[in-house]
């Protein structure tokens, strides 16, 4: 016990020996490591930060992508209106309005809710099914085939708009309509309503369920898929503005 005394006395000796300049300069290291931690604290703070937010982001981008709407994504609309931009192209207008089952199934394709051949003959037999019970009511007299061709009728209407509704939820396009809405449209016009739905999917690039936009590209002629001549646009060569100089100045 004397001899750790005689330690703690020489140590204190020491230190007072040394004077206040030991003290200023232990106190500064310490000031100095606190500054260094509290600067890593931040960047480590901030470097979270910024790491969730990118992974925010990332999450939106995706659901956009997707198209849905449950962080309040971009709102798209239909190209055009259903009966008075219903000639705004030509050729989905004669294809809607002379063969509907195959411009539906390639509406189908496009969005990814089927095979071309497969959606394009149901709607083909709902089709023909009420045609033919309708016939078959004219020629026999008998009201049950009048029925048959009526719910027929409305089964063409009900799963048309069944999956316009669907492409609406799925590339978050903007309408007020609902389903009944939807359903009225193609029993009422659906040669315009396919119309409509074919503009829009074709005109904004989507292939395969996946919505790419315009972009940046032009399509030179019509924007069909029998035509994919796109050019990228490519900006414009650089052209020299220097003046001549007059002869006097070049001889000299």
């Amino acid at each position: 016990m004397a001899e750790l005394e005689k330690q703690e006395k020489v140590v204190v000796n020491g230190k007072g020996e040394g004077g206040g300049g030991g003290e200023e300069e232990e106190e500064e290291r310490l000031l100095e490591g606190m500054a260094v931690l509290d600067f890593d604290m931040l960047c480590s703070t901030v470097a979270l930060q910024t790491q969730g937010k990118w992974r925010k982001l990332e999450r939106a981008e995706d659901c956009l992508e997707q198209g849905n709407g449950d962080l309040g994504g971009v709102l798209r609309m239909w190209e055009g209106e259903v009966v008075l931009d219903f000639f705004d192209d030509r050729r989905v207008a004669l294809e809607s309005a002379c063969c509907p089952c195959y411009r539906f199934g390639k509406n189908m394709r496009r969005a990814g809710f089927g095979c071309c051949f497969l959606q394009g003959t149901v709607y083909f037999i709902l089709v023909v099914s009420a045609f033919l019970n309708f016939i078959a009511f004219i020629v026999t007299k008998r009201n049950c085939f009048l029925y048959f061709a009526v719910a027929f009728i409305i089964s063409v209407g009900a799963y048309l708009g069944f999956f316009r509704t669907q492409i609406k939820r799925k590339f978050n396009i903007r309408g007020n309509d609902s389903l009944l809405d939807d359903c009225v449209y193609h029993l009422i016009c659906p040669c315009c309503t396919l119309s409509q739905e074919s503009r829009t999917l074709e005109m904004n690039n989507v292939q395969d369920g996946t919505w790419h936009g315009r972009g940046d590209t032009i399509c030179i002629g019509s924007y069909g898929e029998g035509n994919k001549a796109f050019f990228e646009l490519q900006p414009p060569s650089p052209i020299s503005i220097r003046t001549p100089e007059p002869r006097g100045v070049q001889n000299s």
